[in-house]
């Protein structure tokens, strides 16, 4: 299986990059970065895009993969609609569009979050539902992971620095949480393994919620 990563850097991305390595079917992992991973691995080939918006430079890249986990993202705080749009909408879209003209069949998994409502009265979660429906509408095997909180495992840091600053606050208080209300809480490497099992199986539901992630 080859499949492709953008946003292998961040702290979802980290945690799939780790899971696809580890899996004795993964044969090429294609990350698509701005920056480089950090990661030396015999299977793992990085290629520099500069605007996530045309995807033209990188197209024969592409073509021939088995799967796509979307994890490229930012945090909805301090931008406005149309800055948050552009990387959760335009970017994740161009690859889908791309990804269908390749191979319809291809798998596609588009990284949004818990309480995603197109019709919601937050704009991230309209944006992203948007961004969604979409994918689910363009690709016949194109899915929504909405993970909740996500727990970083086995090194994993986000990029955000209040996002590592909350999880080291929160860290003792995570365990009990999944104790307590363990729909809501996921790790990235329990996220990375449903993505392969996407690709590899499929799940029942194109919108996956975190209590399918655990």
């Amino acid at each position: 299986m080859k499949v492709v990563i953008f946003g292998a850097t961040g702290m979802v991305g980290q945690g799939v990059l780790r899971e696809s390595l580890l899996a004795p079917d993964v044969e090429q992992v294609l990350a698509v970065i701005r920056t480089p991973t950090g990661v030396s691995h015999p299977r793992l080939r990085e290629v520099q895009l500069d605007d996530f918006a045309d995807l033209s430079p990188i197209r024969d890249e592409l073509r021939g993969s088995d799967a796509c986990f979307y994890c490229l993202g930012v945090s909805s705080v301090g931008l406005d609609e149309a800055t948050f749009a552009r990387i959760s909408y335009d970017y994740p879209m161009a690859a889908a569009r791309t990804f269908g003209e390749l191979d319809p069949r291809t798998t596609f998994v588009y990284v949004s979050g818990a309480g995603t409502n197109p019709s919601g009265r937050q704009m991230w979660a309209r944006v992203k539902g948007r961004t969604e429906r979409e994918i689910i509408d363009l690709l016949p095997n194109g899915y929504a992971f909405r993970p909740g909180l996500i727990q970083p495992t086995r090194g994993v840091k986000s990029k955000t620095g209040w996002y590592n600053t909350a999880y080291t606050i929160m860290g003792p208080l995570i365990p009990l949480l999944q104790r307590v209300a363990p729909r809501y809480v996921t790790t990235t490497d329990r996220v990375g393994q449903a993505m392969l099992r996407a690709a590899r199986i499929g799940f029942p539901n194109h919108v996956v919620e975190n209590a399918d992630l655990r």
